[in-house]
C-alpha cells in the first residue's frame, strides 16, 4: 500500500497532494512518444448526466436502486437500510459517502468521488479501472504525480478486492508510475523495489488490453520494480504493455548494474503472467526471487509460476531472472535482443534472455556449502529467443532445469547444475551468433551430475557443443554446417552416443578434444560427415596421473574420406567403427585400434614420430592401389606397435 490507503472497513479515500514543477516531457523516449502525442482516455459508460428526481432518504431494506441519473449526494452520508442493491443504467452517484449494511453495488458506479463504507460487496466481481474515474494522470507527468499514480492503482485493486471483487480489467490506459521512491512514512526509510511497486493482492486477477501502457518515469535512482506480486498467491496477470526507461534513465556509468525491472515474483505463489508485452527495462524485464534467505525464518520461496506467451524487447541487462523459486514454467515467449548495446545505453553485464543464478556459498570455517537461495524444478519450453548479445540462456547455478522445444538464436550455457536437460531445441546461428558456441555444457564439483543435452538441432555455428567436466550425456543430436561438431574438455563420466554431424565447411570437424583429458568417456553410434577430420585429438591425456584415462569409440559411420587424428594423445579405444577415412597416430600411446572396417583414400593407418603401445588387430583396411600401405608405421621409435594380429588388407 503506498500514500492512498483504503481503511479496513471498505473506506475509499480520495488526497489530493501537490504537484511539483518538475517534469519529464524531454525524457520521454522516442519508443514511447514523440511529445506530440494525444493521449485518448478510455471512455466510462456513465454518459447520463440528468440530475436524478429523487434521494436515498426513503429507501427501503432489501430495495433494489437503479442508476439512469446523476445522483448528487451534496456532500452528504447516507446510512443504508439492510441489503440495498445499486444497479447501474447509464448514471452515476457523486459528492457523499454511503454507509451499507449488507446489499450490493455496480463497480460501474464506483469513482474516486464516492466514498464507500460498511458490508457490501460487487454485483459482479469483475471491474473495469477507468483512469478518468479515479484521477489518475495519463500521459507526460512529473515524478510526484507519477508515484500518485501508483498509489491509485494499487490501493484501487486493494479496493475491489475488499469488495469481494477478484477481476480488473483496464481496457485503455497511458500512463507514468515513479516506482524508485521510498513511500514509508514510518521509521524504516529502506528502499524496497517490490513494495514500491504496483502490487497486484492475492486471489486477483489483472486483465490489460493491448491499449494498457504501464510506463516506468525516467530517473537516475538505482534501483525499482513497475509492477509486483510480492508474498502473495493466486494471481493472474494477463495482457498489457509494460514500458521501462532503459534509454532515459541516468545511469552512474554506462554499464552500471543499474535500472528498474518491469516485474517481479518476489515469494509469489501460483501466479500466471500470460501475453505480456514487455519492453525496454533499463535492469531488465522480469525477476523471480524469494523473500529472505533459505536459511530465514521469514524465507517465502516463489513457487508454481507460470510465464507464457509474453513478448520480452530490448531489456538492458537480461530479459527474465531467476534466482529463487521452484515449479516454474516459461513457455511459449518470444526474447528479442536481450543485453543490445544501443545508441543511449549500453547492455551492461548478463546479457542472457533467461539467467537463472541462485545464491549459494561455503561456510569460511566448515567448508559447508550453504544455499542461501534455490532455484529448481524449472521448465523453460517452446520459447523463441533473437538478438541476445551474449547468449539465449543460462543456468549458472540451479538445479533441475529442463530446456525444451525452444527457438534459438544464441548460445544456451549451464555451469553448476544437475539433473538438467538440453533437449529437443532448434539453435539457428545468426551473422552475430555464428562464431560463437551454440551450447556450452560446463561446470565441475560435487553438485555438477546428470545433465543431458538431446534431440537438439544445430546449424551454422563455429561450435555445436562445447562439454567440459563431469557427468553429461550428449546424444542424438543433429549438427549441421558447423565448423566443429562436439568439443570435449577435461571429461569424465561423458557419452557422445547416436549423434549425427554433417557439415560442408573447410576444415570441419566431427568431434575434437584439445589440450585437455578426457576419462570414461564414450562416442559410440555416431554418424559424421565432415571435410577436416571425423576425430581430432590433439595433447589429449598428458599429465601426470592420466597414464590409465581412456576414450572408448565405438560403433560409429565416418563417412567421408577425410582421417581421424590423435596427436600426442593417450588413451583411446577405437573399435567397431565404419571408416571412409585412414586414421593418424602422431606422438601417440596407448590406442588400440580393433574390429573397424576403414576404407582410406591414403594410407588406412599411419603412425609418425614416437608412439607406444599401439595395438591394431582384427581390422578391415581398403587403400588405392599403389603406393598407399593398410598400416604405414613410420615412428622413430622401436616396437611402436605392440600387436598386430588379424587385420586384413585390400586395394582398390
Amino acid at each position: 500500500m503506498k500514500n492512498l490507503i483504503f481503511p479496513l472497513l471498505f473506506i475509499l479515500s480520495v488526497f489530493i497532494f501537490s504537484c511539483s514543477s518538475e517534469s519529464v516531457g524531454d525524457l520521454v523516449p522516442q519508443e514511447i512518444t514523440d511529445g506530440s502525442e494525444v493521449i485518448i482516455p478510455d471512455t466510462p459508460e456513465n454518459v447520463i448526466t440528468t440530475p436524478c428526481g429523487f434521494d436515498l432518504a426513503g429507501v427501503s431494506a432489501n430495495e433494489t436502486v437503479v442508476i439512469d441519473c446523476l445522483l448528487d449526494l451534496n456532500g452528504e452520508t447516507v446510512t443504508l437500510p439492510a441489503n440495498v442493491i445499486f444497479d447501474f443504467a447509464g448514471g452515476d452517484i457523486i459528492n457523499g459517502k454511503l454507509i451499507f449494511a449488507g446489499g450490493k453495488i455496480d463497480g460501474r458506479l464506483l469513482s474516486s468521488k464516492l466514498d464507500i463504507e460498511g458490508e457490501v460487496e460487487l454485483k459482479d466481481p469483475k471491474f473495469t479501472f477507468y483512469a478518468v474515474r479515479w484521477d489518475l494522470v495519463e500521459g507526460q507527468t512529473n515524478e510526484d504525480q507519477a508515484q500518485k499514480n501508483v498509489a491509485i492503482l494499487e490501493d484501487t485493486f486493494e479496493f475491489i478486492k475488499t469488495l469481494k471483487g477478484n477481476t480488473v480489467q483496464i481496457n485503455r490506459l497511458d500512463a507514468f508510475f515513479d516506482v524508485s521512491r521510498v513511500t514509508s512514512t514510518t521509521s524504516n526509510q529502506n528502499f524496497y523495489p517490490s513494495v514500491e511497486a504496483i502490487n497486484v493482492p492475492s486471489d486477483f486477477t489483472l486483465i490489460m488490453t493491448e491499449n494498457t501502457n504501464l510506463r516506468v518515469i525516467p530517473t537516475n535512482r538505482g534501483s525499482g520494480v513497475l509492477l509486483a506480486a510480492r508474498d502473495v498467491e493466486n494471481v493472474n496477470i494477463i495482457g498489457g504493455n509494460l514500458w521501462g526507461d532503459r534509454d532515459q534513465h541516468v545511469y552512474s556509468r554506462p554499464d552500471a548494474e543499474e535500472g528498474q525491472f518491469l516485474l517481479m515474483l518476489h515469494g509469489a505463489r501460483n501466479v500466471v503472467v500470460d501475453g505480456v508485452t514487455m519492453r525496454m527495462g533499463s535492469a531488465g524485464s522480469m525477476n523471480i526471487n524469494s523473500i529472505g534467505f533459505t536459511y530465514e525464518p521469514h524465507y517465502i520461496a516463489s513457487r508454481d509460476i507460470v510465464i507464457k506467451n509474453c513478448l520480452v524487447e530490448e531489456s538492458r541487462r537480461m530479459s527474465l531472472s531467476i534466482t529463487d523459486g521452484h515449479d516454474i514454467l516459461i513457455e511459449n515467449n518470444t526474447f528479442v535482443n536481450t543485453g543490445r548495446h544501443r545508441e543511449l545505453s549500453d547492455g551492461s553485464t548478463v546479457g542472457y534472455a533467461i539467467n537463472i543464478e541462485a545464491l549459494r556459498r561455503r561456510d569460511e570455517v566448515t567448508n559447508e556449502l550453504i544455499y542461501w537461495e534455490r532455484a529448481y524444478d524449472i521448465i523453460i519450453r517452446n520459447n523463441t529467443e533473437r538478438g541476445s548479445r551474449i547468449g539465449g540462456i543460462t543456468v549458472s547455478i540451479g538445479e533441475t532445469v529442463t530446456i525444451e522445444n525452444n527457438n534459438m538464436e544464441s548460445k544456451v550455457v549451464y555451469s553448476t547444475t544437475n539433473n538438467t536437460k538440453i533437449i529437443n531445441n532448434t539453435f539457428t546461428a545468426s551473422e552475430q551468433s555464428a562464431g560463437s558456441p551454440a551450447l556450452i555444457a560446463g561446470g565441475e564439483g560435487p553438485t555438477v551430475f546428470n545433465n543431458e543435452v538431446s534431440g537438439n538441432t544445430f546449424s551454422g555455428y563455429g561450435v555445436a557443443i562445447a562439454a567440459f567436466n563431469d557427468d553429461v550425456k550428449i546424444n542424438n543430436n543433429i549438427i549441421n554446417e558447423c565448423i566443429s561438431g562436439i568439443q570435449i574438455k577435461n571429461a569424465t563420466n561423458m557419452t557422445i552416443n547416436g549423434n549425427k554431424i554433417t557439415s560442408s565447411k573447410t576444415s570441419s570437424k566431427g568431434v575434437s578434444a584439445q589440450l585437455t583429458t578426457a576419462d570414461n568417456v564414450t562416442i559410440m553410434g555416431n554418424d559424421i560427415s565432415v571435410q577436416g577430420n571425423h576425430l581430432y585429438f590433439v595433447e589429449l591425456n598428458q599429465g601426470a596421473g592420466e597414464e590409465n584415462f581412456n576414450v572408448m569409440v565405438d560403433n560409429n559411420m565416418f563417412r567421408t574420406p577425410v582421417s581421424s587424428v590423435f596427436s600426442k594423445t593417450n588413451g583411446v579405444t577405437f573399435q567397431n567403427n565404419d571408416s571412409q577415412g585412414g586414421l593418424q597416430l602422431i606422438n601417440a600411446s596407448k590406442i588400440s585400434l580393433a574390429t573397424n572396417d576403414i576404407v582410406s583414400p591414403s594410407h588406412g593407418v599411419r603412425l609418425s614420430e614416437v608412439n607406444s603401445e599401439i595395438s591394431i588387430t582384427g581390422n578391415s583396411i581398403s587403400v588405392p592401389s599403389g603406393s598407399f600401405e593398410c598400416i604405414k608405421d613410420d615412428s622413430t621409435n622401436a616396437n611402436a606397435i605392440g600387436a598386430d594380429t588379424g587385420n586384413t588388407c585390400g586395394s582398390r
